[in-house]
């Protein structure tokens, strides 16, 4: 139930325990890596995904090596003190706090979306949403669908939302808390997120969109909530789609 990375940060602080207790126990230097190793690998069954799971077994052995250069020269011998900083800062800076609870980066293909036009009608000149475009994979592929609407997108990472203002150059990408904006003004918000977080999305859509417009959530459904359509991605995904009530049939 923790925001990732914690899990990810506890599961490698505990595989360093133990290796560094081994060490001072004086087992031998390979068979205290395949410990460690080892509870690396079996605290990330608990992972929810796979790539997850390869971040959290990878952690330790990595980190050993690149500090130790397998047991020789360190690889980073040389870096300085405060240069353990800067990798820890661009993390920071690309995976927010405020992000852990939410979906990591995942870039939308660029043809997914093409031909939900004909299945969702929306006003020529309505008002969609990205929430949480990251690189803007997702506007790019929003704007092929739906070429005449005005596209927003917001990113609470700043290097992801420079990054975004410069790959979908013909939306207003923004910088903020998709939780925190108001998703009042669209006609439908867009998102690609992980599974914990559609009953959230969900209530907030209620409590927020107007009546008749669209939350429309690629591969997860919101729990529980009947959708009122389920398209499926040119290349199989399904795009599962909730008509707020109270708009035109």
């Amino acid at each position: 139930t923790w925001p990732w990375p914690l899990p990810a940060l506890w599961v490698w602080m505990l595989a360093w325990g133990v290796f560094v207790g081994s060490r001072w126990l004086q087992l031998p230097l390979f068979p205290a890596l395949l410990l460690a190793t080892a509870v690396g690998i079996v605290g990330s069954v608990w992972a929810r995904t796979a790539v997850r799971r390869v971040v959290m077994a990878l952690g330790f052995p990595l980190s050993w090596w690149l500090l130790t250069g397998g047991a020789g020269t360190s690889v980073l011998a040389g870096l300085p003190a405060w240069g353990w900083l800067l990798p820890l800062a661009l993390a920071l800076a690309l995976y927010p706090p405020a992000t852990w609870k939410d979906a990591p980066l995942f870039p939308t293909p660029r043809g997914a979306l093409d031909g939900l036009a004909e299945a969702v009608p929306l006003p020529l000149a309505g008002y969609v949403l990205d929430a949480g475009c990251g690189l803007g994979h997702g506007l790019q592929a929003l704007e092929r669908a739906y070429p005449e609407v005005h596209l927003h997108g917001l990113e609470n990472s700043w290097p992801l939302r420079w990054a975004a203002a410069v790959y979908a150059r013909h939306a207003h990408v923004h910088h903020g808390d998709m939780w925190a904006h108001d998703w009042s003004r669209y006609d439908m918000v867009y998102l690609f997120q992980r599974p914990e977080s559609m009953a959230r999305a969900w209530d907030k859509a209620s409590r927020d969109m107007k009546p008749g417009s669209w939350l429309a959530s690629l591969e997860f459904p919101v729990p529980d909530v009947a959708p009122t359509l389920t398209w499926t991605c040119p290349d199989g995904r399904p795009l599962w789609l909730y008509r707020l009530p109270g708009g035109d049939a």
